[in-house]
């Protein structure tokens, strides 16, 4: 992990580099969070799985539905796959419009403003500083 050559292809990349112990958990939440969340699905074999094509398969299900079913409230209730390809600002644009038709039409049942449908901004994971990309860069 500290090989030259290696910092310079994730400098590249526009990556930071990671100097995580090995088995703590608290270096990447990401990868923790989305492991919990595979255990708890409720189509979770519970007898295990009975092959490593079982398996295979399973995951390439779970990541299909996950990617383009699954709405992400951390993205304002669009599929990683939507807001991947861009389509997110559609949607939540046509959400504001609905929730503001139905405000209009029975404004008694709103006490408030209607549900912020903006596009969630910048996501990443692990972001890094800007300074230190430009530091790996520089080194490299």
């Amino acid at each position: 992990m500290t090989s030259f050559t290696l910092k310079t292809r994730l400098a590249d990349l526009g990556m930071a580099m990671s100097h995580s112990r090995p088995r703590v958990s608290n270096d990447n939440p990401y990868s923790e969070s989305l492991f919990r969340t595979v255990k708890y699905c409720p189509k979770w074999p519970r007898k295990g799985f009975t092959s490593l094509t079982h398996v295979r398969e399973w995951m390439m299900q779970f990541v299909e539905t996950y990617n383009e079913h699954h709405l992400h409230s951390g993205i304002n209730f669009v599929t990683p796959g939507s807001r991947h390809r861009g389509e997110d600002e559609a949607i939540l644009a046509a959400r504001a419009a609905l929730y503001e038709q139905h405000k209009q039409k029975r404004p008694e049942r709103w006490s408030r403003s209607t549900r912020d449908w903006r596009p969630a901004g910048d996501v990443a994971l692990n972001p890094s500083s800007l300074e230190e990309i430009k530091r790996n860069k520089a080194v490299a």
